[in-house]
């Protein structure tokens, strides 16, 4: 049930830094989408209007389900998880845009609804009931094959968009989930080292140690060439996105200054290019405060594991906080060049509708745990 006095015990540590990246994030899209011809005089670009209606959206989200007794998402966990699944499926009988199958256009509006950026909560979700529902059976050999059933039935689904980024966010989330699940130790012995093992191999491709077309040969006898081309590192989304990080130096050019971005240079400067375009402004020391407010962030998430008063809370906490990381962390690399460029937003900073209300969803379901972790 909600409840508005539940509020005054949300952890406040977490709204300034929430309001600072929000606010980068607009300060950033208003510089990559700006119009020169529009006149120094206009501070905000169209685009970057937007984002902050999205973000007064996301605060409304963020208030109801932190107001919202998280235990009363057991009741409607496997109708969510099973329509997730229903439109995933839907996606491949709607026209395609930009030649894949990731979003419904919403007719009248301006607005494309993303299904696999809520499908990652879900999954959070559903499997956070199973694995409290079957407490110490899930050690059992039926159990950990239901438990990958939960998570590998939308991953493939979002894989086959083809939406490589979003789908691989889900491994990490299962892997920590079933650790904390107490899911068969060679089972996350497996896991992890398939994940250690294939993230060894892409950054030694992407650094240079293993050439991409040498090993083509040998990868196309096991996957399509299209797929393998995900993991050339040298495209021109790749190389600019180094390049306008690089450009940032130490201090950075200074809002809307920057040369390369400022050229339209930077392929979706203000979506998936979102870090690389923050870097060429501010620099090495603006990543640096970037980084340490998502750092405050994902600490404050994390203690939200440690408080939780019961095993739903503690596998949802622990959940929602690995699947914000990874969005930081692969973001991040593929900015760098460590990883193929795959489409993971940065959490509030990439502009998207679908991104930030997913993203203000989670929290304020950390929220609505933190708030109740002395009620029982």
């Amino acid at each position: 049930m909600w409840d508005h006095r539940i509020l005054s015990r949300i952890d406040f540590r977490t709204l300034p830094i929430l309001l600072i990246l929000m606010f980068i994030s607009v300060m950033v899209i208003a510089a990559t989408t700006f119009d020169p011809e529009m006149g120094e005089e206009s501070l905000l670009t169209p685009t970057a209007k937007n984002q902050i209606r999205w973000f007064t959206i996301g605060w409304v989200v963020y208030l109801f389900f932190a107001g919202l007794d998280y235990r009363k998402l057991k009741e409607w966990t496997w109708f969510f998880y099973f329509g997730m699944l229903i439109m995933l499926i839907g996606l491949f009988f709607v026209p395609a845009i930009q030649n894949v199958h990731r979003w419904y256009r919403i007719p009248g509006v301006n607005f494309a609804f993303q299904p696999s950026e809520y499908a990652k909560l879900v999954v959070v979700m559903t499997l956070s009931l199973y694995l409290e529902n079957k407490g110490s059976e899930t050690y059992q050999k039926s159990s950990t094959l239901k438990s990958i059933l939960i998570v590998f039935i939308p991953f493939i689904l979002i894989l086959k968009q083809p939406d490589l980024g979003t789908a691989l966010v889900l491994y990490p989330i299962a892997l920590v989930m079933f650790y904390f699940g107490g899911v068969k130790k060679k089972v996350i012995t497996v896991m992890s080292l398939m994940a250690i093992g294939g993230l060894v191999f892409v950054s030694m491709m992407f650094l240079g140690f293993i050439s991409h077309e040498e090993f083509r040969p040998y990868a196309t006898k096991v996957i399509k060439e299209y797929q393998y081309e995900r993991l050339n590192p040298h495209t021109y989304h790749q190389e600019a996105s180094q390049i306008a990080i690089a450009l940032g130096s130490l201090s950075g050019s200074g809002w809307r200054k920057s040369e390369f971005t400022g050229h339209q240079w930077l392929p979706a400067a203000h979506t998936d290019s979102v870090f690389a375009a923050f870097s060429e402004e501010f620099g090495l020391i603006g990543v640096f405060f970037l980084m340490l407010f998502f750092f405050g962030l994902l600490y404050f998430s994390f203690q939200v594991t440690a408080v939780a008063n019961d095993r739903f809370g503690r596998f949802l906490s622990v959940g929602i906080t690995t699947y914000l990381a990874m969005h930081m962390i692969v973001n991040m690399g593929m900015m760098c060049g460590f990883l193929p460029i795959t489409g993971v937003p940065l959490m509030l900073i990439t502009y998207g509708g679908s991104s930030v209300l997913s993203t203000m969803t989670a929290l304020g379901i950390l929220q609505s745990i933190y708030s109740r972790r002395f009620m029982f």
